[in-house]
């Protein structure tokens, strides 16, 4: 059963909705002066809640022999206008990401958060853009150095899966579902 919507829901995210499979490149080491990239695939699948004013995002990703689950939940503060994302990986069930902060100008999402790696202060940045209707595009980048310099360790490339139907042709099939910041 599908829940109604707000008529006063933002619609920043509604480009990803839907099911994605997912094509992600990931650097073998993070701000090591790293050029190697890991490139795996995985499967996502998003959905709106909280009327309209949030969205949950249900992730299977497959790293070499892993396969593990991942959620990102997005929440739009109408106060601030900004948008709360954060990530919670499967493989470490009781520990949610800091949440990156942001807004959408000119139809690029933006978000950054301070966080730490390795125990090193960083800046994270999150960047969405949606390149047309069944392709979108994600890139996470850390910054060592308060914003002047970027890595970008992290991308991803959304395609999005036709609708199938049950044997009966009737109802579509279910989801499966993929996305991530620290697989």
């Amino acid at each position: 059963m599908a829940l109604e919507l707000m008529s006063s829901a933002p619609t920043d995210f509604d480009f990803v909705i839907g099911n994605w499979v997912v094509r992600h490149r990931r650097l073998k080491e993070r701000l090591a002066n790293c050029n190697e990239w890991v490139e795996f695939d995985g499967e996502m699948s998003t959905q709106k809640i909280l009327g309209g004013f949030g969205n949950l995002e249900d992730n299977i990703l497959r790293l070499n022999d892993e396969v593990f689950r991942a959620i990102a939940l997005r929440s739009y503060d109408q106060k601030t206008k900004k948008w709360s994302i954060w990530w919670l990986d499967g493989r470490l069930p009781s520990q949610i990401d800091v949440p990156v902060v942001g807004e959408f100008i000119d139809g690029v999402g933006t978000f950054f958060a301070n966080d730490t790696f390795q125990e090193i202060p960083i800046l994270v940045r999150f960047i969405w853009r949606q390149i047309d209707r069944n392709l979108l595009y994600w890139d996470q980048a850390f910054s060592a150095d308060a914003g002047n310099t970027w890595e970008t360790n992290w991308t991803m490339e959304f395609r999005r899966q036709r609708q199938t139907c049950d044997r009966a042709g009737s109802k579509p099939a279910p989801p499966h579902a993929s996305a991530a910041r620290d697989a």
